[in-house]
């Protein structure tokens, strides 16, 4: 049994008991706190805005999805706030709805691609993005010292549905400049999608009907038991390669349960690469609309390299969603995201949409007129290995990542999170994980072989330093 808190929500695996699971009395603990910090903040900035005084709450199709949001949305209400449920959501479309229906925050219900006895509350502030470190960590404090003062009977929130903002989402995305609806009706594609039995079955159907193109829903039905492990790697995903190499089919299209991580399958069977996701579509757009981008520093030096390729900077942020989003406001980028299929679009607003990546990449593939291998043939190749060590109790982590970065100091060595190394042709990125007692290694280079080799000569120094 776990729970894990964090600056950027609460989740853990459902049972069990308090204080070790994620159960009704930590979701009612920590929603409060949240709340609290919602109302704080309003109270402190006194924006020109009132304050709405509502909360909008989204989730996937967990199977412990309508429990907690019951808990999620009493507990708001008992506090003083009118609650939004958009029902069964994406968590890029919680996060339009915030800015759309003017509220004051969000609450996204989802354990993203954890399996299916986890689930997870994800927290938005007012402008539908993730909280930074400093709210994440006031909201952690406000739960910790327990400084809760619900609503009196006269002030109790009001319960309000709305199910409307698939459907504004769909056409948010549509009404994208570089989103070409004639080009992608034109080339008459037909693509299988993997929704793996979550929201993707409910909003995707839709967005590929509003594109013109034809398709084919595999695990469709949105009832949270996974058909295979939800995580969209290619280990996962031999069911939908299968069906592709079956013929018939343009493009395979596989997302997570909450559908903010986007991966492709070429016409031919073969995964188009996580980490090219938001290069190919990071290409397109660059190619009508020259800018900076930004992805974090575990994600390919292929995006670096089409950057400079259309005269842009390419900036590395630190891993987090946030911390990317941070930086792409830092240095104006017109695209950004992270290497694990996740697409950050600014024109349409700032997290992680698969409708968008789905959106930008099929116009990219009809302007081009190509099929997914020969698109993906245009791009540097390279390779990631990921590799870890594990940590004993006494490792002091912090003093070894020092030690590694010392010991390469003549090469380019980024430490904004953990030790990242630059080499010409390929890089090696040592970042201490939040959640586990592991280093996690992450190596990148122009074959597996020579990437897993570079990160096991890195792992055998920590070792060696370890004693």
């Amino acid at each position: 049994m776990t729970l894990i808190k964090s600056i950027s929500g609460i989740r853990g695996t459902i049972g069990g008991p308090t204080g070790d699971t994620l159960n009704p009395l930590d979701i009612v603990k920590f929603v409060t706190a949240y709340a609290t910090f919602i109302k704080r903040r309003e109270e402190r900035e006194k924006r020109k805005e009132a304050p709405s005084g509502k909360i909008v709450v989204g989730r996937d199709a967990r199977i412990s999805g309508e429990m907690v949001k019951n808990v999620v949305c009493g507990t708001l209400m008992g506090y003083g706030y009118d609650v939004i449920n958009i029902g069964l959501a994406t968590t890029p479309t919680t996060e339009l709805a915030v800015r759309m229906s003017g509220a004051d925050g969000g609450i996204i219900i989802t354990a993203s691609h954890n399996p299916r006895q986890w689930n997870a509350l994800k927290l938005l502030n007012n402008e539908g993005e993730f909280l930074n470190k400093e709210d994440g960590n006031e909201v952690l404090r406000i739960a910790e010292a327990e400084e809760f003062e619900y609503a009196d009977v006269d002030h109790l929130g009001k319960y309000i549905e709305d199910n409307t903002f698939n459907e504004r989402h769909i056409q948010s995305v549509l009404a994208l400049k570089l989103v070409d609806h004639e080009a992608i009706c034109k080339a008459g594609f037909r693509v299988c999608v993997d929704a793996i039995n979550s929201v993707g079955g409910i909003i995707l159907p839709d967005l590929l009907k509003a594109l013109g193109v034809d398709y084919e829903i595999l695990n469709g039905e949105a009832n949270g038991d996974f058909a295979h492990n939800p995580e969209p790697l290619e280990k996962n995903l031999q069911g939908i390669m299968g069906r592709i190499r079956e013929g018939g089919f343009d493009l395979g299209i596989v997302v997570d349960p909450d559908v903010d991580r986007l991966a492709f399958i070429c016409e031919d069977g073969s995964m188009f690469g996580e980490e090219y996701t938001l290069v190919s579509v990071a290409d397109y757009i660059l190619s009508h609309n020259p800018g900076n981008t930004v992805s974090n520093l575990s994600s390919t030096r292929a995006l670096r390299d089409v950057t400079e390729k259309h005269g842009g900077v390419y900036t590395a942020a630190a891993v987090g969603e946030v911390n990317v989003t941070t930086k792409m406001k830092e240095v104006g980028a017109v695209i950004g995201g992270e290497g694990n299929g996740g697409v950050i679009y600014p024109e349409s607003h700032y997290g992680r949409d698969a409708l968008v990546g789905i959106a930008l990449f099929l116009s990219s593939l009809a302007q081009k007129g190509m099929k997914a291998t020969e698109l993906r043939k245009t791009f540097p190749n390279y390779f990631i290995a990921k590799n870890r060590i594990d940590l004993t109790p006494t490792t002091d982590v912090d003093a070894i990542l020092v030690k590694v970065k010392e010991m390469f100091k003549d090469e380019q060595v980024n430490d904004i999170d953990g030790v990242k190394i630059d080499f010409p042709d390929k890089w090696v990125h040592l970042r201490k994980s939040n959640t586990e007692p592991i280093i996690r290694v992450y190596s990148e280079a122009h074959s597996m072989e020579e990437a897993d080799d570079l990160g096991k000569q890195i792992m055998d120094i920590v070792y060696k330093m370890q004693g």
